[in-house]
């Protein structure tokens, strides 16, 4: 069995979804992730937006042209007006939740995932029915039951050794050896979780863990792994070969490579991951594996959306030694993730994920007794 994930540059487009197909041209013993299509996530997070401020309006808008941008990639790739039952049925699920949904903020993250996982199940339901049309036998599985995850919202890691009866099951009592699923999402005791921006690299690996996969692959629209991201940087390099762990730092650091996530399921099963260019399949890519030549370019990172957060103790008491327990645990508590830290005697700089809970966290660290800037 081999892994293939598809990201939603990938897909965009009919013409993505055709390329999809001529990638998997004659392959057997396939699982196929496909992440949601384009920019289809960020405009489910303004549907979001709208169900948080009580702005239907603004949820039906986006949910409308939503609606026009999977038409049109249905009718290029049917070559004329077509209408998908299930893909209507999925749309129409999309404007219950957001017309019907009673919020509160409590439950946000909850909505959150409901609300943008139906990006991955419209993507996947498309090219599972184009492929089926075009020749190729596949079997559409729902990764919201096939892997179950831990109940944390937005950034839920999945336990693997609960999902692999669901997957094996999926898999070995299928007719077909082509098999469709959904990147980013999975299921908790109390509905659809997600697992972070960028998470259907993680799916994938999952998958080729569970699976025992001989490789995973993934598709991006770069010729490989580069050392900084090169909308931003123009001269950005690639890199031919990059071990686990180096991945793995490169990627909590914040480099667009791959999901931090990734790489431990594979490791573990000493799976090797390629990242190669949907434009030509023929271009070797980049192969990230046990042991490798070391990088000799250097790494840049560009990270936005961050707030920095200035901790000082009222009582001059030595942050490091004593309030770093309290701090840490209430970050914890309302998900705010650390970038970079730095303290001195009294004060603790921390540059943070920019967050709905960020208010929320300054008015605890009041409350237990520091001033925050």
């Amino acid at each position: 069995m081999k892994v293939y994930k598809f990201g939603g540059a990938s897909v965009r487009n009919a013409e993505g979804v055709r390329n999809l197909r001529n990638i998997i041209d004659d392959e057997q013993n396939l699982f196929i992730i496909v992440s949601a299509m384009g920019k289809t996530t960020n405009a489910l997070e303004r549907v979001f937006e709208g169900v948080q401020r009580g702005d239907r309006e603004k949820s039906a808008a986006e949910i409308a042209r939503l609606r026009e941008y999977h038409a049109a990639i249905i009718d290029d790739l049917w070559h004329g007006p077509t209408r998908l039952e299930r893909v209507e049925a999925l749309f129409a699920e999309l404007d219950r939740v957001a017309a019907e949904t009673q919020y509160r903020a409590a439950d946000a993250e909850l909505w959150y995932d409901t609300i943008v996982a139906f990006g991955e199940l419209l993507s996947t339901t498309v090219v599972s029915e184009y492929l089926a049309s075009a020749g190729v036998a596949n079997h559409w599985v729902d990764m919201r039951r096939a892997l179950v995850t831990q109940q944390r919202h937005k950034d839920a890691s999945v336990d693997i050794d609960a999902s692999a009866f669901r997957l094996l099951a999926e898999v070995e009592g299928a007719a077909e050896t082509i098999f469709v699923g959904q990147g980013f999402i999975g299921g908790a005791p109390d509905g659809t979780t997600t697992l972070g921006r960028e998470g259907s690299d993680y799916s994938a690996a999952v998958v080729a863990n569970i699976l025992g996969a001989e490789s995973m692959s993934v598709w991006k629209d770069v010729d490989g792994v580069l050392n900084a991201d090169p909308k931003t940087f123009p001269d950005a390099e690639q890199i031919k070969e990059l071990n686990y762990l180096d991945t793995i730092e490169l990627a909590y650091s914040g480099a667009q490579i791959i999901h931090p996530k990734t790489i431990k399921p594979l490791q573990n099963k000493n799976i090797p991951l390629y990242v190669r260019p949907f434009g030509d399949k023929r271009k070797p890519g980049t192969v990230i594996r046990g042991t490798s030549a070391p990088v000799t370019v250097p790494i840049l990172i560009l990270k936005k959306d961050q707030v920095f957060l200035t901790v000082r103790s009222r009582d001059f008491s030595f942050v490091l030694e004593e309030k770093f327990a309290t701090i840490f645990s209430l970050l914890e508590r309302y998900r705010i993730k650390t970038n970079l830290i730095h303290n001195s005697a009294v004060n603790l700089g921390l540059c943070v994920d920019n967050s709905w809970h960020i208010d929320e966290a300054v008015a605890e660290f009041r409350n237990e007794g520091f001033d925050v800037m």
